[in-house]
């Protein structure tokens, strides 16, 4: 079947396939980290501690992973993230008592870099596959291939937290471990060979951006992704447990099902910011939806310190069209970043850019941790209000070109 497609089809399914395989392993890990040290007594700042070499090495990864990914092609650099996330696995398959912080921190900073490189490959492969004059077609490929991944991580968000309840830790990290390692194996096979390798080898000084649009763009997304992880990463997962009571079932099926319904809104994004109209977004664009997104965490805050209303009718509520806007945002930055970055060595643009990304996220998880342990949820979500309130407002520097396809 597949040999019938063309051949740029057939690339795309493989690199989305990759990436979907990934996410999997990566949400359901996240969660397992989550409810277990928390199981074992660990405090909201420790457990947000666990992550930091994750979300570092994430920035690290992006900023040379773009230039790695020019010289060697996204075929090897998307290999080379699928073989480490098995190393990251089954370094937490060791006996309890070698499961300490600094051994977990380390197999997380493994995890970190095996993320970022299978995500920067796979977002700048769909450059690479559609031709510059097709802005509505890479805008939908970028949608469906940003919307799906986010999907499984929800699905993975729930597998990590049945998983646990059914296998144990040490058990449930060594079969996704497994079924992971077959999927490297299939994506050594069927890759393609130099995919995404620059006709002119970039210097190494060069993974800084020149781009004015996508200096700003990477500001803005830095904040819209701490904005998210404030709150969601780990002071959510640990309220839901310590305030609602919830088991770990239910905190990683609400979690699972709110990131699918997210990644589903983002598959739709295109539809809901004009592709209908035959129109791409630009800057203006942005700029409307951050700000549309900006009062919710501080409405939510509010609701929470109210006794109108029951807190969980208030963070439930809120948290699913927190989604559905968020979704919107993060899938139109996606489309832009793709725009923005040259065909000939694209992964150092988007290396560049995801760089922000995933120091938006440390900078969120450090605070999702410490803010919450000190002050409570309702402090995390004004932090996050704010956050996204300066993403919209730097994305109005942000060109405003948007083309009739």
């Amino acid at each position: 079947m597949l040999s019938k497609l063309a051949p740029e089809i057939r690339q795309y399914l493989l690199v989305t396939g990759n990436y979907w395989a990934f996410t999997l392993t990566d949400g359901a890990l996240r969660m397992l980290v989550v409810l277990h040290f928390h199981e074992l007594g660990y405090s909201p700042l420790e457990i947000a501690l666990l992550f930091v070499f994750y979300e570092f090495f994430g920035v690290v990864t992006n900023l040379v992973g773009g230039w790695l990914g020019a010289h060697l092609g996204l075929n090897r650099t998307m290999n080379i993230g699928l073989g480490l996330q098995v190393v990251a696995l089954l370094m937490l398959t060791v006996p309890a008592t070698m499961l300490t912080v600094p051994w977990v921190m380390a197999a997380q900073a493994l995890s970190g870099i095996a993320k970022d490189l299978n995500k920067m490959s796979a977002k700048s492969s769909i450059k690479l596959l559609v031709t510059d004059g097709q802005q509505g077609t890479l805008y939908k490929w970028v949608a469906v291939l940003t919307g799906s991944k986010n999907a499984l991580k929800g699905v993975g968000f729930f597998l990590g937290g049945a998983l646990l309840a059914w296998l144990g830790f040490t058990g449930a990290v060594l079969a996704m471990a497994a079924v992971l390692a077959v999927i490297w194996l299939a994506s050594l096979a069927l890759l393609k060979k130099d995919l995404g390798k620059a006709k002119s080898k970039p210097k190494f000084r060069e993974i800084w951006s020149k781009s004015r649009a996508i200096n700003v763009l990477s500001a803005a997304r830095l904040f819209l992704f701490g904005a998210r992880d404030v709150w969601f990463v780990v002071a959510l997962p640990v309220y839901l447990t310590s305030q609602f009571g919830w088991d770990f079932w239910q905190v990683g099926g609400f979690l699972a099902l709110w990131v699918i319904g997210y990644g589903i809104v983002q598959s739709f994004a295109p539809y809901l910011t004009g592709k209908r109209r035959g129109q791409v977004p630009d800057g203006r664009a942005a700029f409307g939806w951050a700000l549309s997104l900006a009062w919710l965490p501080a409405a939510i805050a509010m609701g929470l310190g109210t006794t109108e209303v029951s807190a969980q009718t208030v963070l439930i509520g809120g948290l699913l069209l927190f989604g559905a806007l968020f979704a919107v945002n993060s899938s139109l930055h996606s489309y832009l970043i793709v725009s923005y970055a040259k065909e000939d060595g694209v992964s150092l643009d988007v290396g560049f850019y995801y760089m922000s990304n995933a120091l938006g996220r440390l900078i969120g998880t450090l605070l999702s941790g410490w803010v919450f342990q000190a002050y409570g949820l309702e402090a995390c979500l004004w932090v996050s209000s704010t956050f996204v309130l300066l993403a919209a407002l730097i994305s109005v520097a942000l060109p405003r070109h948007a083309e009739t396809t």
